[in-house]
């Protein structure tokens, strides 16, 4: 494993724009990390607070009443009846697994990961941990082999793009054709937005449409952070091949990677209480309906973004330019080239700045073309 390879860390770019954004006369609206700003439901809360006589170690597998609330949850909100709990696994927030998966599972010198061309950055970091070879690539048809690990984010971050169960099920054909296995984060399928994810749920890779009713060599990983606002707890799991999760369970085990137990604990609330996440899911709905038409109406395109927590948008200028722009009327954005090469004209807004912030970008922006 190397970490010589390893970019510098790229958010120390935004601080001058930061600054510009601070310095605005209403202060910042920083709309540039998907941090959570609205409370943790208060049920998880009590939960938390009646586990804190934790005087033992967790286990890394998870709790029994934990792992029965996942596969319940993944029946109850993905459509994916089939899971048992020896598929499910408890993970330390889901960016540590994102890096950690290629060592995980063995991926080394030689092998290839692929990852999306428009992508969390992450998964790029976790392919030159161990020195493989990472490739940007949302076509099959380009997956060549000595590929050992392919992710797919539905919905995407930063673009919001949600493959279909068809796209899906090309994807882990191909997966199974080269012997990869195959990921799907998934960690926004709650927060669909356009037709048809408005009203029809989001795919999962563990979805018996796409897999044919065999999980080998799939694998899911969801996270507790978003739908509800459990980025502090670092509340995920991984699901899927049952092998495959014993595999990386007993690395985790050595490598002493468990999720604390009252979190553990916490997470059954969160799992088992489906009106919370519709709470959530409706201001950051509310908060997209301010936004959305006052980006259009300063002269942004808005792409993709369908689901998700962001709005990927684009003046069809450099990124840095339109980062400064909006600075200078104290919105901070997230710059699309941290995204790939394919992004350096975008920029990514997320819904996570509470409603009056958010109607005062809105204001911002509108106010910016009448002073033109």
């Amino acid at each position: 494993m190397s970490v010589g390879n390893l970019p510098d860390f790229p958010w120390d770019s935004v601080a001058p724009y930061a600054a510009t954004a601070r310095a605005h006369a209403d202060g910042i609206v920083d709309l540039s990390i998907g941090s959570p700003v609205d409370e943790t439901p208060p049920l998880v809360r009590a939960a938390l607070a009646a586990a804190t006589d934790a005087h033992a170690y967790p286990q890394t597998v998870g709790t029994p009443a934990l792992r029965t609330a996942i596969v319940d949850w993944f029946a109850r909100r993905r459509g994916v009846t089939h899971l048992t709990t020896d598929q499910v696994v408890p993970t330390v927030g889901s960016k540590e697994l994102v890096a950690l998966l290629p060592m995980l599972l063995g991926v080394g010198a030689g092998d290839t990961v692929v990852y999306p061309r428009v992508a969390y950055p992450t998964y790029e970091v976790g392919a030159r941990l161990v020195n493989a070879t990472p490739l940007a690539s949302d076509d099959p048809a380009e997956w060549p082999a000595g590929t050992r690990l392919i992710w797919v984010n539905s919905p995407g971050n930063p673009d919001g793009r949600v493959w279909t169960a068809e796209e899906l099920a090309a994807a882990v054909a191909r997966a199974r054709e080269l012997g990869a296995v195959i990921v799907g984060d998934e960690c926004y399928a709650e927060l669909g937005w356009d037709a048809p994810w408005n009203t029809t749920p989001i795919p999962s890779l563990l979805d018996a449409r796409v897999t044919g009713g065999d999980d080998t060599g799939v694998l899911v990983t969801y996270s507790l952070s978003k739908q509800s606002n459990l980025a502090g707890y670092r509340a995920a799991f991984l699901a899927g091949d049952e092998a495959l999760i014993a595999s990386v369970t007993t690395v985790r085990k050595h490598l002493g990677l468990m999720v604390p137990w009252p979190v553990q604990h916490a997470m059954v609330a969160a799992l088992s209480d489906d009106a919370h996440v519709q709470v959530q899911k409706e201001r950051y709905r509310e908060r997209r309906d301010i936004l959305l038409p006052a980006l259009r109406e300063a002269g942004f395109r808005v792409d993709q973004s369908e689901a998700g927590l962001y709005l990927w948008v684009t003046e069809g200028r450099d990124a840095w330019e339109t980062m400064q722009r909006l600075a200078e009327i104290g919105i901070l954005a997230g710059p699309g080239p941290f995204y790939g090469a394919d992004a350096v004209q975008y920029v990514r807004l997320s819904l996570t700045a509470t409603t009056p912030r958010v109607h005062a970008a809105a204001e911002r922006l509108r106010d910016s073309i009448r002073n033109l």
